[in-house]
C-alpha cells in the first residue's frame, strides 16, 4: 500500500497524536448593532487518518466551525473572537493572512457543498486543477499537468484525458464533485474538510462518493471533516460524530456508541426522524417539537430546553457542560446517562 501511495505521489502518515486541536472556537456575527456567537465555545481534536463527522440542523454552526478552521469567514461581518485551532500544534489564528495561504489547500483542503458554484465556469477542470498545484508546488505546467490528468484517475473519472479539457457544465454532478475531489487531494493535505459532499446527488452517486473518500482516506492517511445533516452519511464513513446544536457541541461518541446508545436528548430526536428499513408504513416518524432558538437571544440554561420533554427547572436555569460518561462519550445533559429520566417520562 505504501508503495502505491508513493507511486501517486502521496505520503502515507503515522498514526499517534492529534493532527487537529480546538480549543474553546467562538465565532460571532454582526448585525445591526448586535452580534450574536454562531460558534460557542467549542473544542475538539481530529487524529492523522480518523474521520470525525459532525452533525445538525441548519443554523447549527457546522459550516461555520469549517469556514472558521480554514479562516475564510467574511469579516464582516463574521469574526473568530476567542480559542485556538492549531495544526500539529502551530495555532492557525495567530498566523499572518501570506502564511495561511500556503496553508490553505495544502495542508488542509476543503470540498464545498455545491462544486457548480466552487468551480470557476470559463476555466476547464485541468486548468483549474493546474492552478492550485502550481500555487503550492514548484512544477512546470506540463508537470501540473499530469498531476491533474493522475488525481482524475484517482477519483475514477471515466476517459479522464477528455474530461482534463471540458467545462464544469459539461459534466454532470457526480464528476464535478469527483473534480472538487480530485482537486483538494492534489497537493496531498492533511486534513481534508467534506462540507456536506453528497447533499445534491442522487442516492447512487452519494454512495459512490462516499466510497470513493473511504478509499482515499485508506490511500493517503488524510484525516476528514465531515460535515453534514445525514445521519446515513455518518454511520457510512465517519470513526467518532459531534452533534452541535445552537452553536455548541451537545454530544460526542464513537459512529457505533451513537447510534446504539444516544445520551443527549436531542440526538434522540435525530435518531428518531430517520425512516427504518422494514418498519410499518404507517408508523409516523418523531418530531421534534418546537423550533431552533433565536441567536441573538438563546435561552438561558440548555439551548435545547425548550423543546426538550425531559427538561426541568435545573436544565431552564443552568447550561450543562459537556462531560464524560462513558470511555470517549461525552454529553451536555443534566440529565445523562438517559436510561433513569427516560423510564420516569414513559412511566
Amino acid at each position: 500500500m505504501k508503495q502505491q501511495e508513493r507511486s501517486l505521489g502521496l505520503q502515507p502518515r503515522d498514526d499517534g497524536g492529534a493532527l487537529l486541536d480546538v480549543k474553546g472556537l467562538r465565532t460571532e456575527f454582526r448585525s445591526g448593532g448586535s452580534s450574536f456567537a454562531a460558534v460557542d465555545g467549542i473544542s475538539f481534536s481530529l487524529a492523522p487518518g480518523e474521520t470525525l463527522g459532525i452533525v445538525g440542523e441548519s443554523g447549527c454552526g457546522k459550516s461555520v466551525t469549517s469556514l472558521s478552521i480554514m479562516r475564510l469567514v467574511p469579516n464582516p461581518p463574521g469574526r473568530v473572537t476567542a480559542g485556538e485551532i492549531r495544526l500539529e500544534g502551530r495555532n492557525l489564528l495567530d498566523l499572518p493572512e501570506s502564511e495561511m495561504r500556503a496553508v490553505r489547500g495544502d495542508d488542509i483542503a476543503m470540498i464545498f457543498q455545491e462544486p457548480m458554484t466552487s468551480l470557476n465556469p470559463v476555466q476547464t477542470v485541468g486548468e483549474q486543477i493546474v492552478e492550485a498545484v502550481q500555487l503550492h508546488r514548484p512544477l512546470s505546467a506540463a508537470e501540473a499537468r499530469a498531476r491533474a490528468l493522475e488525481m482524475l484517475r484517482l477519483v475514477k473519472i471515466p476517459s479522464p484525458e477528455t474530461r482534463l479539457d471540458e467545462y464544469p457544465h459539461q459534466l454532470s454532478g457526480g464528476m464535478r464533485q469527483r473534480v472538487m475531489i480530485a482537486m483538494a487531494l492534489a497537493c496531498d493535505p492533511k486534513l481534508l474538510i467534506a462540507d456536506e459532499p453528497t447533499t445534491a446527488l442522487d442516492v447512487t452517486i452519494q454512495a459512490q462518493i462516499l466510497d470513493l473518500l473511504r478509499d482515499l482516506r485508506e490511500r493517503t492517511g488524510a484525516a476528514i471533516m465531515l460535515i453534514t445533516h445525514d445521519l446515513g452519511v455518518v454511520a457510512e464513513l465517519a470513526h467518532r460524530v459531534i452533534v452541535m446544536y445552537a452553536g455548541r457541541i451537545v454530544e460526542e461518541a464513537p459512529v457505533g456508541l451513537l447510534f446504539s446508545d444516544p445520551q443527549h436528548p436531542y440526538t434522540l430526536g435525530l435518531l428518531g426522524s430517520i425512516p427504518r428499513l422494514g418498519s410499518d408504513g404507517d408508523e409516523r416518524l418523531t418530531a421534534i417539537e418546537g423550533v431552533v432558538p433565536n441567536p441573538y437571544a438563546p435561552p438561558p440554561g440548555c439551548r435545547f430546553s425548550p423543546r426538550c420533554a425531559l427538561a426541568d427547572a435545573q436544565c431552564r436555569a443552568e447550561q450543562p457542560t459537556l462531560r464524560e460518561i462513558a470511555p470517549g462519550h461525552r454529553s451536555a445533559c443534566w440529565k445523562a446517562p438517559l436510561d433513569i429520566a427516560l423510564a420516569e417520562a414513559a412511566a
